[in-house]
């Protein structure tokens, strides 16, 4: 087999690394605009109390390549020389990199030195190979990074235990596309910012405005940042997800043969998205076996596409076996990409809107506590939608519906029966519930229950701002 030629080698880094250029000048970062999990990376990054090397994950298009660049300026502001610094995106071994890099810069190679391998997937056995160099050298912080999340995310874990520390980028936070857009001082207002922030809306309608743009392309900083994107998020991203991940990546991870099989479950998920399903119902549907079905919707988590929620009952016992659960994606976005942009009186709306927040707590470690209730009272089938279960006690702590009207906040016992109920069963605790509206704020009272009523989009603004800066909703 042909290799890369080292002069090739050696101009492909010259171009992607043009610090080490003894005239080279920093002029800024490639983009201004910061994620907001840009500080804590950095931290973990350059942690150089502990040898490992930081593996960034997450979908494609959230933006991971430009928050390398951002962070290499970052550590040039920081005096670290631009010849200790290393960006490669060229699929080539690892050793030679290093090697190639080594005699070109002149640097000391037992020093502090940064080592970044973009799009890492490409070459084979990364893992094997980014564990022996970190072994090798302790003063070289290694960051990796690429699209193929379920791949990194798999070779990560199998053979990166205790050398490798996972960093996941996911889609922009509401909050993140606010401040994007620079509305965020103009439409929020904080209240309280300790223990967790508390907000409150100049303008409720063009928040709602501005919620129903993130629905439709806010999840990528390419869309937010580009008109042209935003008209036509179709053909610029839809074709990305299904002929990069779905037809591309999973299959050349797994093996899969029949790739319009992933294609359908995904395609029916992406547009059921909150709903609850079961094995049972999609391997009839489908006509494949529920081990495939099953086989399929891992993949399709490991690739940060999906996310399934348990399902609890009235006493807050969740079920050890998922025969059913809801699926909802990662992004709300994928959805417009995939089909078509949602509007304010579309009938996805309401789902859209849960999907949106529940992809704002997917940020967070307390996703692992997160359920939705569904148990039968009598001859009713009661339901609340997203349910906070107290990590010590596995009781529920905080229960909420979400919805996209106003309707809901007039006291009407029948309309949240579901919640109060909830609530009566756990008085002792007692445990805080409310519901979402598309423009109100109030505390209501039905059955001797309070409920604290807030709008949907001021809500997800609140979930994802707290959670991508490190405190609980």
């Amino acid at each position: 087999m042909l290799g890369i030629a080292k002069e090739d080698v050696l101009k492909s880094l010259c171009r992607d690394n043009p610090w080490w250029g003894e005239t080279h000048r920093y002029g800024g970062d490639s983009c201004t605009l910061r994620r907001a999990y840009f500080k804590p990376f950095t931290e973990l990054a350059l942690d150089w109390s502990i040898r490992r090397s930081t593996v960034l994950m997450g979908p494609r298009r959230v933006g991971k390549t430009v928050m390398l660049h951002q962070f290499v300026a970052h550590a040039l502001r920081k005096n670290l020389p631009g010849s200790s610094i290393m960006f490669a995106s060229i699929d080539t071994p690892l050793d030679r990199l290093l090697t190639i890099f080594e005699e070109r810069t002149q640097h000391d190679p037992e020093g502090r030195r940064i080592v970044i391998f973009d799009e890492i997937q490409h070459l084979k056995d990364w893992e094997v190979h980014l564990k022996v160099l970190t072994d090798r050298h302790p003063n070289t912080r290694f960051i990796v990074s690429g699209s193929a999340a379920a791949a990194l995310r798999l070779k990560s874990h199998e053979s990166g235990a205790g050398r490798f520390t996972d960093s996941l980028l996911p889609p922009l936070t509401f909050a993140e596309f606010l401040s994007f857009r620079n509305l965020e001082d103009a439409l929020i207002m904080a209240t309280r910012r300790a223990p967790a922030v508390r907000c409150g809306v100049h303008d409720i309608q063009r928040l709602n405005q501005e919620f129903i743009n993130y629905l439709n392309f806010g999840g990528y900083p390419e869309a937010v940042l580009n008109e042209s994107v935003q008209t036509d998020v179709q053909r610029f991203l839809g074709r990305d997800i299904i002929d990069k991940v779905l037809l591309r990546d999973l299959p050349s991870l797994y093996g899969i043969r029949d790739i319009q099989e992933l294609n359908r479950l995904f395609t029916t998920i992406a547009c059921n998205s909150g709903q609850e399903i079961s094995l049972d119902g999609l391997a009839r549907n489908s006509g494949a076996s529920k081990a495939t079905i099953n086989r399929y919707l891992e993949y399709l988590e490991a690739a940060f596409l999906i996310v399934r929620v348990c399902r609890m009952d009235d006493t807050g016992k969740s079920f050890r076996r998922m025969r059913n659960f809801k699926v909802y994606l990662t992004n709300p976005s994928m959805r417009s990409a995939l089909f078509a942009p949602v509007h304010d009186d579309d009938e996805p709306i309401g789902a859209m809107a849960e999907t949106a927040i529940f992809s704002q707590w997917l940020h967070s470690d307390l996703m692992r506590y997160i359920r939705y209730a569904r148990w039968k009272q009598g001859r009713a089938d009661l339901e609340v939608d997203l349910v906070r279960i107290d990590a010590a006690r596995f009781k529920p702590l905080r229960a909420y519906e979400i919805k996209w009207s106003d309707r809901y906040a007039g006291g009407r016992p029948k309309e949240l029966r579901g919640l109060v109920e909830l609530a009566k069963k756990h008085a002792d605790i007692p445990l805080s519930v409310g519901a979402t509206t598309k423009t109100l704020t109030r505390v209501a009272e039905v059955d001797g229950v309070e409920i604290e009523h807030f709008p949907c989009a001021l809500h997800c603004y609140q979930v994802g701002k707290n959670v991508a800066e490190g405190r609980a909703p």
